[in-house]
């Protein structure tokens, strides 16, 4: 359902697939950039029309019923594009104001809530999360003692979610409680602090820890503290506050509506951001600025000294995983931060999360010292926005 190992590797063999497409992209960019006649401008335009063109390849490629894409270089949107319907032909066409289920890529705002309640003195990192919810147990040794820097690493062997329950969805307050409550009877997969295995199910437990230490519902905390601070008016992790009339809708790999939507408050903290293109590459922004946008900041420069520091390394754990699959890892190493992924490739430190849920995949690709920011939707199943955000930053990166 996630980011996960599996995930990452189906990424590798769709970037071997598609290089020899971001070489010829690489030329066009030569040509048109080494161009002596209106230089800035035949520049700019002829890196639009290829950013373009890649995206339009990789949506026909994979047969998307729709798909958003955009990046943010140097402060300014240099690609904004969508393409398809939100809910099949004759429905409305997908643009920057399109609303889509995110998933996984919910995390990061996860992290940036804990570490603005760090800041305030209100959680600490090396803390037990018993702190904050006196009332959760897990069976095994050591659940007493896990901590929240821990969950935001997936260190705190607590597991993954089998059910997420999108047929029988929970809509009230008390919904998120009710899990961790659930978790009891559930035994830890491994010794806190021992291994890295992603879990959905530390961070819907980080979401209610959240709403425990802030003093509202975890749902409002995002929005307060993190969305509406950063302009992003229409993002929210609740369902109830979304545009109808905009939201795009889950497809299968055939093109078929899924039948349901992937939404439950019980795992609110692992999943349930919904956003546009316009305001992730606000998002983008804000962490390319290291917690600030234009005058707005909401969290201090040095937070990201925890957010993006190499916690694990994960790199023979994903290396294996590639090359059972035949295929050749692509990084020099790949390390977990505070909920971010950080691979380096070729000396170059890179940041992103990625998510997906039935019928909707997404990815936020982030290059710091290039100050580049890549966002990918889709309301689709079968194909890797990863892949398509790697070909768009390394296109954009030969822009100046």
């Amino acid at each position: 359902m996630r980011s996960s190992v599996a995930a990452n590797t189906r990424l590798y063999s769709t970037i071997a697939r598609r290089s020899a497409v971001c070489m010829t992209i690489g030329a066009l960019l030569c040509v048109v950039g080494c161009s002596r006649t209106s230089q800035s401008a035949v520049s700019q335009a002829g890196t639009h029309q290829a950013l373009e063109a890649i995206v339009r390849d990789f949506a026909e490629q994979h047969r998307l019923p729709g798909l958003a894409a955009g990046v943010w270089q140097h402060g300014e949107v240099i690609l904004r594009i969508g393409i398809g319907h939100q809910d099949g032909p004759g429905s409305p066409t997908i643009d920057g104001e399109t609303v889509f289920h995110l998933a996984s890529v919910t995390k990061p705002f996860v992290a940036t809530a804990v570490m603005q309640l760090v800041e305030e003195g209100k959680m600490c990192l090396d803390c037990p999360l018993r702190r904050y919810l006196p009332y959760f147990s897990m069976e095994g040794s050591g659940a007493d003692r896990i901590t929240i820097r821990q969950i935001l690493t997936h260190t705190a062997g607590m597991g993954d979610t089998n059910d997420f329950g999108w047929t029988t969805p929970e809509y009230d307050d008390g919904a998120i409680e009710r899990y961790v409550r659930s978790l009891a009877t559930v035994r830890l997969d491994f010794m806190p602090g021992s291994q890295w295995r992603y879990s959905n199910r530390g961070f819907d437990v980080l979401a209610d820890a959240i709403a425990k230490a802030d003093g509202q519902p975890f749902e409002a905390v995002i929005q307060r503290r993190v969305l509406t601070p950063l302009g992003m008016r229409q993002s929210t992790l609740l369902m109830s506050d979304i545009d109808s009339a905009r939201m795009a809708l889950g497809h299968r790999r055939d093109g078929t509506p899924v039948g349901y939507y992937p939404y439950n408050r019980r795992h609110a903290g692992s999943s349930t951001l919904h956003s546009t293109l316009d305001d992730m590459l606000r998002w983008a922004a804000a962490n390319l600025g290291r917690g600030a946008v234009g005058q707005r900041r909401i969290l201090p420069a040095s937070a990201y000294d925890e957010l993006w520091r190499p916690y694990w390394d994960i790199r023979t754990t994903i290396a294996e995983q590639t090359r059972r699959a035949g295929y050749v890892f692509p990084y020099d190493s790949l390390a977990i931060g505070l909920s971010w992924f950080l691979p380096v490739e070729h000396g170059r430190q890179l940041v992103y999360h990625s998510g997906s849920d039935p019928g909707f995949a997404s990815n936020i690709l982030l290059s710091p010292a290039e100050q580049i920011g890549v966002v990918v939707l889709i309301n689709g199943s079968g194909a890797d926005p990863r892949a398509l955000s790697r070909d768009l930053l390394e296109a954009a990166s030969q822009h100046k």
